[in-house]
C-alpha cells in the first residue's frame, strides 16, 4: 500500500498539514507511521478526513468528534450516540433558526426608522422594536 507524506495528505485533501499534526494531537487521526522521523499515512487517511469534515459541517465540534470515535471503539452501537447528538443538534439549530429570525425581524422593522442621528435610531430600535 502506497504511504503518503504529510503534505501529500494535505495536497490532496485541501487541508494545512499543521490541520492533519493537531487532529492527531487530539486524537481524531490515529498515529502516522514514521520513518526517519517523518509522518506517512496510507489511503484510509482521506475517509477519516471525508468524516471529520461532514461531521462539522453537520454543527458538530471536534470534542463531540472524538466522541463518536471513541465509541466506535465501545461494543454498544454507535448508532445510538449518532442518533442522541443529531437530535440535540436538531433542537440547537431550530434554536438558533429562531433567535435568527427574531434579529432578522428587529432589522427590519429598525429600517423603516426615520431617526435624525444614529444614537437616536439605535436608542428607538431598542426602545420600540422589541416585542
Amino acid at each position: 500500500m502506497q504511504q503518503l507524506s504529510i503534505s501529500m495528505v494535505a495536497k490532496q485533501a485541501g487541508i494545512k498539514s499543521s490541520t492533519i499534526r493537531y487532529y492527531e494531537e487530539i486524537n481524531l487521526l490515529p498515529p502516522a507511521a514514521r520513518q526517519n522521523g517523518r509522518r506517512y499515512y496510507d489511503q484510509q487517511i482521506f475517509e477519516r478526513l471525508a468524516f471529520i469534515r461532514t461531521t462539522q459541517r453537520l454543527g458538530f465540534s471536534l470534542h463531540e468528534i472524538q466522541l463518536l470515535f471513541q465509541q466506535q471503539q465501545q461494543p454498544a452501537p454507535l448508532a445510538g450516540l449518532w442518533r442522541k447528538m443529531a437530535k440535540q443538534k436538531l433542537a440547537d439549530l431550530s434554536q438558533l433558526l429562531e433567535q435568527a429570525s427574531h434579529v432578522q425581524q428587529l432589522l427590519q422593522r429598525g429600517l423603516r426608522c426615520r431617526c435624525a442621528t444614529l444614537e437616536t435610531c439605535v436608542h428607538c430600535v431598542l426602545q420600540h422594536c422589541q416585542d
